[in-house]
């Protein structure tokens, strides 16, 4: 593997510009599916390329190339020199480099195995057996596994004098059963749809023993739901998983309060919010137990890093402070150009994409109830797990979330297994019925590599953690 000399490149620019900046990224993507015992996907394939970023006039040009000569180097950028001069015609802002404050750093993911300790004859053999045990009944008619690998270089230089190093190590593991009886399917996942996904190495595949014993209760849970009655219909409290958590933080606080989103800037594609920028230090989020981090500093979370993609240090940061908004999601433009505080998140896909403003790890911090008090303190309600389907306005304000498996809260206690468990409800007002949250030992850490946003379209991994959380009076629903 060549290795490219950022800095000679970036020397080797000669054009009029205010500011240059180097991206380089390289990513090898290795893919093994099994479903119902026979292997589906046995893929590995790598992209790498530069982004050639340039300021001029105020304006910020992009041009990305996968030919890393020096030649093309500079033709990129005086093809970035065009688009910014183009651009500035249009501006509604006048950038200066201030928009990229220098950074020397590095950063790596924090793993014990490295990857190529398991083979992918081992690797391949341990998805045959996951599928093996989900398989605990003829109900169950389909079975998968999955086990995605990305190994990620980024090295980012500038012409003010960034040099930052990162390599990332990430793991997405999945396991899946669906049953059926008659007109009735389920399916059961493990923790939602590529939920489980980290920062980590082969560490993940180790205990195979306890791997398995999550596949068979995987299987189980789907036949179980098979004879279970539907989730009521009406008012009333609902305890919410993490997996489920993931997805409630993502939508009605992590794309809300998107800066550039609050800015308009994703209306005609992604939407807009319902956050406005005056509601920033102001705005009553949710009940003073909600504390809301953006902290791309937690080991082995899928969206950890040392530096956003702009060059700036990332922190953790309150976005929600005892229920009160504090700050956006907005990397260093976005911060210029709304004046409210924001975070370090400028990020991209890939080499072949511009940054924007997306979430990184946003988490739900705990707070000091068992799981065991929550559930005595709820007299008729449900708890729910591992989302299934996801709906929400434009506005990320109303929003309809189904969950695949649930039971129900009766007088304190958890009783039935109910399946098609379903909700519905505001965001702020939602928020502000948190009525519990649990401690540590409920926290769970989970993932996501398919948060799209922008155009052209990036799909960008998100790391999400909560602990359990009670919310009350909300408006819940069965049905398939």
């Amino acid at each position: 593997m060549n290795k490219i000399n950022l800095h000679s490149l970036l020397s080797s620019i000669d054009i009029s510009a205010d500011w240059v900046g180097l991206r380089e990224v390289r990513e090898t993507t290795t893919t093994r599916f099994v479903r119902d015992g026979k292997p589906q996907a046995n893929a590995k394939e790598t992209t790498h390329g530069i982004m050639v970023e340039v300021l001029a006039d105020g304006q910020f040009g992009y041009y990305g190339t996968n030919r890393m000569d020096s030649g093309s180097i500079s033709g990129s950028a005086r093809k970035a020199l065009k688009q910014a001069k183009s651009a500035a015609k249009y501006a509604i802002h006048n950038f200066t480099e201030d928009a990229r404050p220098p950074f020397t750093g590095k950063y790596c993911s924090d793993y014990k195995i490295p990857m190529d300790a398991i083979s992918p004859g081992e690797l391949n053999q341990l998805l045959c057996e996951i599928n093996n045990a989900l398989k605990v009944s003829d109900k169950v008619i389909s079975v998968n596994a999955l086990a995605r690998i990305v190994e990620t270089t980024h090295h980012f230089v500038s012409s003010n004098g960034s040099d930052i190093l990162q390599e990332f190590l990430l793991v997405t593991f999945d396991a899946s059963a669906t049953a059926n009886e008659g007109p009735v399917f389920q399916t059961r996942t493990h923790g939602g749809l590529r939920g489980y996904s980290r920062q980590a190495g082969a560490e993940i595949f180790e205990d195979k023993e306890d791997i398995l014993a999550v596949a068979k209760r995987i299987g189980e849970e789907s036949v179980e739901l098979l004879t279970a009655e539907e989730c009521p219909s009406g008012t009333m409290d609902i305890v919410l998983a993490p997996d489920q958590m993931m997805l409630q933080i993502h939508e009605s606080v992590g794309h809300a309060t998107e800066v550039d989103r609050i800015l308009g800037d994703e209306r005609n594609y992604a939407g807009w919010s319902f956050v406005k920028p005056d509601d920033f230090g102001k705005l009553q989020y949710g009940s003073q137990l909600m504390n809301i981090t953006f902290d791309p500093t937690v080991t082995g979370q899928f969206a950890s890093y040392g530096y956003d993609d702009g060059g700036l240090k990332a922190e953790k940061e309150y976005i929600v402070k005892d229920g009160i908004l504090l700050r956006g999601l907005g990397g260093k433009e976005s911060q210029i150009r709304s004046g409210m505080p924001g975070v370090a998140n400028f990020r991209a896909s890939s080499w072949n994409r511009a940054p924007i403003d997306r979430m990184a790890n946003l988490n739900l911090e705990p707070g000091n109830s068992t799981f065991e008090e929550i559930i005595s303190a709820v007299e008729k309600g449900v708890y729910m797990e591992s989302n299934r389907s996801w709906s929400i306005d434009d506005y990320r304000n109303k929003f309809q979330f189904g969950c695949e498996y649930a039971k129900l809260v009766e007088n304190g206690k958890l009783t039935k297994t109910v399946r098609n468990p379903n909700y519905r409800g505001i965001s702020n007002p939602f928020w502000n019925s948190l009525k519990m949250i649990g401690n540590p030992d409920t926290f769970g850490m989970y993932g996501t590599p398919y948060c799209g946003k922008g155009e052209p379209n990036q799909t960008i991994r998100v790391g999400h953690a909560s602990p359990v959380a009670l919310f009350e009076n909300v408006e819940v629903f069965g049905g398939a």
